[in-house]
């Protein structure tokens, strides 16, 4: 009865270590895919850094099926992601309203998809600083 009893608590033991390798995996590829996606967000914050304002405002809407790095050359090891880039003008007294004509400010508004799947999202603003 012994035997029988520590057979089924290792058993059980076994089966809870496989159960938690598991649940570890998946949250270490959640964690990839959220690195991957702040990364690529990144990659577009330095490119609107380098960007005149004019370039910037004239990005508009874009959404890159195949994501870029700040140079805008394709990153096709990565065509699972996809970047969705939004500009818009923002009232300069209120960066939280956007504005219905061309300010000195923009809000930058970048969606990061796998596989079409929501990962990650950031925002910011960018000022016409240059004359």
């Amino acid at each position: 009865m012994e035997i029988l009893i520590s057979i089924i608590l290792v058993g059980l033991s076994i089966t809870a270590l496989v159960v938690a390798s598991n649940s570890f995996t998946r949250a270490n590829a959640t964690g990839a895919d959220l690195s991957t996606a702040e990364f690529l967000i990144e990659q577009i914050r330095e490119r609107t850094t380098l960007m005149s304002f004019g370039d910037l405002v004239a990005l508009g809407d874009q959404e890159y099926s195949t994501p870029i790095d700040a140079q805008g050359n394709l990153l096709t090891a990565l065509a699972a992601f996809n970047q969705d880039v939004t500009v818009e003008y923002v009232e300069p007294d209120d960066f939280t309203a956007t504005a219905a004509t061309a300010t000195d400010f923009v809000r930058v508004t970048v969606t990061v998809a796998l596989n079409g799947r929501p990962i990650s999202s950031a925002r910011w603003i960018r000022a016409n600083y240059g004359s």
